[in-house]
């Protein structure tokens, strides 16, 4: 039977997954509506129109979605200023909204956001100490997020500083932030990949380690080399019955120490197994 929770959850992504698609669709739309004003006569007010709709359908899109695709909200406020810039509305330097022209435009564009930006910098700041005192790992991890995958997209830098110290934030390149959030992923990968290995060679080496330890230290010399032993096992003499020097029994000895060691363990986690 499925649980409640699982019917929930997969009945809440199929209402955004329908919602985004519907939005889509919408947009492509819109692009072939204005495609095919702007061929008949140039139909400005129809273009208009359209344009008005598309931005109508995406904030009723952000009324009812609380997690909203920001991707494709992105592309439509992309598309609609490329069609306001072929009119002269905005600059065609303006990748998004009404930037004014030039420098000035640019700084009268950061003058508006920062102080959104700040707002939501210092709320962070709340929330990612509170979760630090409270040792709250998934709250800290979306702070993180936040930082390292929503603002970069936005053209926001965000970085840490010490602990009870407010992070530091500024308007930046979009590109340069996103192609600095791909290395960091490249490198986390790397670093994955090599604690992965490291760990599947320390577990290989382990395994190895109880495999040569099944082998008893009064077995371990009982082959075709020798031809006689003592009580403990050890060689006493050759293959030809000539007895063993001291100084090749002080090396035997060594060797059945050490492996006396490695079959303890191995009784030692056998025992461990059964219990």
């Amino acid at each position: 039977m499925i649980p409640k929770n699982a019917k929930k959850q997969w009945y809440q992504r199929r209402v955004r997954a329908d919602l985004e698609l519907g939005l889509y669709a919408k947009l492509q739309d819109s692009e072939k509506a204005v495609h095919e004003a702007l061929c008949d006569s140039f139909d400005t007010p129809t273009a208009m129109r359209v344009l008005k709709t598309i931005l109508s359908d995406a904030y009723s899109y952000l009324h009812v979605q609380k997690d909203p695709n920001v991707r494709l909200l992105v592309q439509i406020a992309v598309y609609v200023t490329k069609i306001l810039s072929v009119f002269g509305v905005v600059s065609s330097n303006d990748k998004i909204g009404f930037g004014g022209s030039g420098a000035e435009g640019a700084q009268s564009t950061d003058e508006i956001v920062l102080p959104f930006v700040k707002a939501l910098s210092q709320f962070r700041d709340e929330v990612r100490t509170s979760a630090i005192e409270l040792k709250a790992t998934a709250i800290l991890q979306s702070c993180d997020g936040l930082r390292n995958n929503v603002l970069p997209e936005l053209g926001v830098r965000l970085e840490d500083r010490e602990i009870g110290e407010p992070a530091v934030f500024k308007i930046d390149d979009k590109e340069t932030l996103l192609r600095e959030k791909k290395q960091r992923q490249e490198e986390l990968a790397r670093k994955e990949k090599e604690k992965a290995e490291k760990a599947a060679a320390k577990e290989k080496a382990a395994k190895d380690k109880l495999e040569k330890g099944k082998l008893s230290p009064l077995e371990m010399f009982r082959n075709d080399q020798y031809s006689a032993w003592d009580d403990t096992g050890l060689p006493t003499s050759d293959a030809k019955g000539t007895p063993i020097t001291n100084s090749q029994m002080k090396k035997l000895k060594k060797l059945q120490t050490v492996q006396d060691k490695l079959h303890k363990q191995y009784l030692q986690h056998i025992s461990d197994l059964e219990i």
